[in-house]
């Protein structure tokens, strides 16, 4: 019945002009041509097909097709597999290619992972020969299509291992490795372009040209592509995966870029320099979005992708100041691979600058504040074990770079800064490294001896609230205080004070160990009470009561009885641990004063 209507206005329409054809025939045409797909009379569907008398007829109409036929190739099952893959090869070189755009693009669009796949590995090849179809004026079509590719890719998972990857068991591999090849006539073109432009430009003078749409629109994806796919991929090395399809994805995309024009140095410079007005429809944050310079950096330094083309005149310290713009950006982010790829850029500059090499200066600059800030929110509460571990070396190794004058200016603000006893312990922990290092080379260093070392000393050794302070919430902090004041009392002797910790020692006893002696007895009277009441009730309650406990405004799981005992002793124990130092000081600083 569908075979013989579809005969009928086939015929019908054959001696028609192609402005006669009503809406009927259109309907006809479509719901004729489908069921004979659908019904598996796909052979005598091409035979209507490529009949040249027929040819007005499908040009017109034949795109309306797509939809059964892609059904069918993506099944890859039907009998009839061989007929519509010919039917549809037809159609996309003979039907109106604005038309097969839309039906291709439409026929796109999936959600689940493995259709999603196959439509990109059965549609982009027709989509980019429909797409060369159009001409010249192509530019806004090619956005379209490639904005609804991107659309799609984005939706597939990515490989979390090297065997995954290997395996290519999301095809994501080769989804990248078909849309790299799918962009390339388009760059191709955008280059025999500029070619020509640059040519008028030296007959006719140094005259401002209209940007070209078509690289505008490569430039956008291209800058999509590194910020929406790239930065969420875990990228391996040559030595733990020699080939790898995705690795190889990302350096066809900075080729891409180079090739339509854009200069891979200047991109990652960009926050450096003075940005001109560039012509052209796209705004600034669209043109060169943040994250996607930020990937940029990342795929040339760490990666080292494309490193031929990277000019090597540029020194260290100005690849770090470029680079800590798109470094405090990937820190800020909460997605692990954005935090993994920032404190990678982050060492991988840094090692490149010998230890001493940044000067007290660069503490003006702001990214050289945030990202240390970032840091510390990495190290602390970042809930990936492996990146708060890798966040403390990239710190030390930060510090490190340093020189000494920079040291005691970054120094000073991290304790005025961090806002983590944790990190606050670990700054005066280096503190003191550096104290040891200037008391062995025999004066050499200023700012951690004498009269520069006094300041740094009275923001370590004090507590923030006096004999109020929670010792329990600042015992990192308070702990290494008291080795550094211990450390002092030991190294430096009365008749020299090198340090001139004995001619302040006066000022910390009043700022610092007294208010300490008596917050450890007003905390340790307050714990020791709360213990006895808790062992009390314990005692007269057959049933253990649950005691809810609180952490700034998030509940946590009730604390039994014995839990909460265990914690009271374990704060009883923190309090002794504390004193038994402070009175070893004490006594330090007895015998030193006697003798």
């Amino acid at each position: 019945m569908a075979l013989e209507q579809l005969s009928e206005v086939v015929q019908r329409c054959q001696d028609l002009p192609e402005n006669s054809y009503t809406s009927e025939d259109y309907d006809v045409f479509n719901v004729a041509g489908r069921t004979c797909i659908e019904e598996g009379n796909s052979l005598q569907l091409l035979s209507i097909v490529l009949d040249e008398k027929n040819q007005e007829i499908v040009r017109c109409m034949g795109w309306n097709l797509l939809p059964p036929l892609i059904q069918v190739l993506l099944k890859k099952e039907d009998k009839d597999l061989p007929h519509c893959l010919a039917i549809f090869n037809h159609l996309i070189e003979l039907c109106q290619p604005k038309e097969l755009l839309i039906g291709l693009l439409e026929q796109l669009e999936h959600d689940d992972p493995d259709t999603i796949a196959e439509s990109l590995h059965l549609l982009l090849t027709p989509l980019q020969k429909v797409l060369l179809r159009l001409g010249v004026r192509k530019a806004s079509s090619l956005g379209m299509a490639l904005s609804s590719v991107l659309e799609q890719l984005c939706k597939l998972p990515v490989p979390g291992t090297v065997e995954q990857e290997q395996d290519d068991v999301f095809s994501l591999c080769r989804c990248c490795s078909e849309l790299s090849a799918f962009i390339q006539p388009f760059v191709e073109e955008v280059q025999r372009n500029h070619t020509r432009g640059k040519d008028r430009a030296q007959k006719v003078g140094d005259l401002p040209q209209k940007e070209d749409e078509l690289r505008a629109e490569l430039l956008k994806f291209c800058m999509q592509v590194l910020s929406r796919v790239l930065l969420g991929i875990q990228l391996r090395d040559t030595d733990t995966l020699p080939e790898s399809p995705l690795r190889d994805f990302a350096s066809s995309i900075l080729l891409s870029l180079r090739s339509i024009g854009e200069s891979l140095p200047a991109l990652v410079h960009r926050p450096l320099l003075r940005h001109r007005q560039v012509p052209g429809f796209l705004e600034e944050e669209v043109r060169y979005p943040k994250e996607s310079l930020a990937c940029i950096a990342h795929l040339l330094f760490v990666h080292h992708l494309l490193a031929d083309v990277f000019p090597t005149v540029y020194s260290p310290v100005y690849c770090l100041r470029a680079n800590m713009e798109h470094i405090c950006l990937l820190l800020s982010r909460t997605e692990e691979s954005r935090i993994q790829k920032g404190l990678e850029l982050y060492e991988k500059s840094l090692v490149r600058v010998e230890n001493c090499g940044l000067t007290v200066d660069l503490l003006e600059i702001k990214s050289f504040l945030s990202v240390p800030q970032n840091l510390v929110k990495v190290m602390t509460i970042c809930p990936h074990q492996n990146l708060r571990h890798r966040g403390l070396k990239v710190f030390q190794l930060s510090i490190d770079k340093f020189n000494t004058e920079a040291k005691y200016k970054f120094f000073q603000l991290m304790l005025k800064t961090s806002n983590h006893s944790g990190v606050e312990g670990y700054i005066i922990k280096n503190i003191k490294d550096q104290i040891d290092s200037a008391l062995k080379t025999g004066g050499g260093n200023l700012w951690f001896e004498g009269l520069h070392l006094l300041p740094l000393l009275r923001s370590v050794l004090m507590l923030p609230d006096g004999p109020e302070t929670d010792l329990l919430q600042y015992m990192d902090r308070i702990m290494e205080s008291l080795n550094l004041l211990r450390y002092l009392v030991i190294r430096d002797k009365v008749t020299e004070n090198q340090t001139g910790i004995w001619t302040e020692l006066y000022k910390i006893e009043d700022t610092f160990l007294k208010p300490l002696r008596v917050g450890i007895n007003m905390s340790r009277a307050h714990y020791e009470r709360e213990l006895l009441i808790t062992q009390e009730d314990k005692k007269t309650k057959a049933k253990e009561p649950s005691i809810s406990v609180s952490v700034g405004d998030e509940k946590l799981p009730n604390m039994t009885t014995d839990r909460h005992i265990q914690a009271l002793h374990s704060a009883l124990h923190t309090f002794d641990m504390i004193e038994s130092v402070l009175v070893r000081i004490e006594e330090l600083i007895e015998v030193k004063e006697s003798t």
